[in-house]
């Protein structure tokens, strides 16, 4: 056994024993080579629990909340998911292994640049990637069984809320950048209006609209 398999049994022994038990994310996370999307000088740590930068103000996330994130959007086979945040790529490949087909949207054009040759060096098909404001969601593609927003938005963007359907699922960061409350909130959309359920304390980078200067 490599070094580096030694630290994912390990990452995934962590997993299991912080709440992850959902074990086709278990099983897509073990399937995602996270050494891909680090970059060099971090690759010794690509399976450390942490977060890492990537470049841009950006990080690929801490693979626990990566899991946790994944596990509370409950995704199933034939669904269609959106992305806010593609940044690495890391967790729209976890996501692929779990749906139907991947909508991701990334502000940064290197970062989404980067992200598609892995994608197609990991040989996944189904993510279909763009260069956008993530805060205008992807409104042709709508409606998406699932929404997941990968940085933290001081309220709930309502127009990813009218993108989510009916019997739909939104994990999302929310809070005001940089504060120590800031809360992972699971909402189900109902035809009555969301039930919002907060999950667990996180710490992400600001979901900002517009693209970068």
């Amino acid at each position: 056994m490599s070094g580096s398999e030694a630290r994912k049994i390990r990452l995934l022994m962590e997993l299991r024993r912080n709440g992850v038990i959902d074990t086709r994310v278990l099983s897509a996370v073990e399937r995602v080579p996270r050494e891909f999307f680090v970059p060099q000088p971090f690759l010794d740590r690509a399976y450390d629990n942490t977060a890492l930068p990537i470049g841009h103000g950006q990080t690929v996330s801490q693979p626990m909340i990566v899991a946790l994130m994944t596990q509370a959007l409950a995704v199933k086979d034939k669904m269609k998911v959106l992305e806010i945040g593609t940044g690495s790529g890391y967790q729209t490949c976890v996501l692929a292994r779990l749906c139907r087909r991947v909508y991701t949207i990334e502000r940064h054009r290197p970062l989404l640049r980067e992200a598609e040759a892995r994608f197609h060096q990991l040989r996944i098909h189904n993510v279909t990637a763009i260069v956008g404001d993530g805060m205008r969601g992807w409104p042709d593609q709508a409606p998406f069984d699932r929404i997941i927003v990968t940085a933290a938005a001081e309220d709930v963007p309502s127009t990813l809320v009218d993108q989510l359907a009916v019997g739909g699922i939104m994990v999302l960061p929310v809070g005001k950048s940089g504060r120590p409350d800031q809360q992972v909130v699971r909402l189900t959309k109902t035809d009555d209006g969301l039930i919002p359920e907060n999950l667990f304390p996180v710490r992400f980078v600001p979901l900002v609209a517009g693209l970068p200067g």
